[in-house]
């Protein structure tokens, strides 16, 4: 993938977004613990992918982290989000993947938590696999259902503190704003009452019309019609967006954050359409919660108080947007199922500047 610079909104480089400083590689994975990794299949027809974020490193079934969704809009097909709505954990690494797939993913999932955890099902409970995703089906033949176990277990090896954007992984075949999607990432660092931390935002970027892409507050998409071409369809896209922080939350107060994505998405030219599934998630590396009680009656979970949250609130919203253009700016393009295309964003910027 392309690295990614700073610069104005009409450059070929990425605006950088908000005052707030980002962290060492400007990525969800700046949040101490947490890794990302991708299987991407590039084969013709077959433009698609699976992504994984990991919290931490260890059983996540054993060890599980405060989460929480918020649902912008519901036009999606996602698996697990109940489950965290009533108990505010994670319990498994978060997948992404196509529209087709998620029921694939979800059977890797549970086959990956047995097999660390034998018991599950029988004298432990259930797991609760999260997949969530976006329809890739313009550039991808979903009826190949191409996706399989094997690519959620690539995934998982792959899982690093070096997270590749563009379009890889779960984001090969994704659209946004009519051009090339693809994954995204961000950070942002805050001071709240003299101790540091760090949120971290990645996107599956998947929406959203061209002539409303707004760059840095910039009406950019407008500007672009005159040398790139947009149909009159409606916005039938969706965007995964997840939050990342070290900061000590419950999953209360991790819910407000994630609604805060929808303030990043907005400043992007997003409307959230009415085919659009657009879902956030929130999780909190601070502490984790045992899966069972083990003698101890009372879990202790240390959280801010409310009233210290606004600097977070920023922090989201912030590395939300600078994910969502992060996606764009890296993504290549990409031809696919009959010969459909998506062309990059610095390729269509390059052609208006040599017009």
């Amino acid at each position: 993938m392309t690295a990614l610079r700073r610069g104005s909104p009409m450059s070929l480089h990425v605006p950088y977004i908000g005052r707030l400083a980002a962290g060492a590689t400007d990525s969800i994975a700046d949040v101490a613990g947490v890794t990302v990794g991708h299987c991407t299949l590039n084969d013709a027809a077959m433009q698609t992918g699976v992504t994984v974020v990991l919290p931490h490193g260890g059983d996540l079934f054993r060890a599980k982290v405060p989460a929480a969704a918020v649902v912008l809009n519901g036009f999606g097909k996602s698996i697990g989000l109940l489950q965290i709505e009533e108990l505010g954990v994670l319990e498994t690494p978060i997948a992404l993947t196509n529209t087709f797939a998620v029921g694939t993913i979800a059977t890797a999932q549970m086959r990956a938590a047995v097999a660390a955890n034998p018991g599950i099902g029988r004298e432990l409970a259930s797991v609760n696999p999260l997949v969530l995703e976006c329809n890739d089906g313009y550039l991808n033949d979903l009826q190949a259902f191409a996706i399989e176990q094997q690519h959620y277990d690539t995934a998982l090896a792959n899982a690093s503190a070096q997270v590749a954007q563009g379009a890889i992984g779960a984001g090969r075949g994704m659209s946004c704003f009519e051009l090339k999607g693809g994954i995204g990432s961000a950070s942002r660092q805050v001071n709240v009452a003299g101790t540091g931390y760090t949120v971290g935002a990645l996107v599956l970027a998947n929406f959203g019309k061209l002539d409303d892409l707004i760059v840095a507050g910039a009406p950019l998409g407008h500007a672009l019609t005159a040398v790139q071409a947009s149909d009159a369809t409606p916005e039938k896209g969706s965007i995964i967006m997840l939050i990342a922080t070290d900061a000590p939350l419950d999953a209360r107060q991790l819910r407000r954050l994630a609604a805060r994505t929808g303030a990043g998405l907005a400043r992007t030219g997003s409307v959230y359409g009415h085919g659009s599934g657009d879902i956030a998630l929130a999780f909190s590396t601070a502490q984790t919660v045992p899966h069972q009680a083990d003698g101890v009656p009372i879990t202790p979970l240390n959280c801010l108080h409310d009233t210290l949250l606004d600097p977070l609130f920023h922090a989201v919203a912030d590395s939300t947007e600078q994910a969502i253009l992060n996606a764009l700016f890296a993504a290549e393009a990409v031809q696919g199922r009959d010969q459909h295309q998506r062309r990059a964003l610095r390729e269509v910027l390059a052609t208006m500047e040599n017009t």
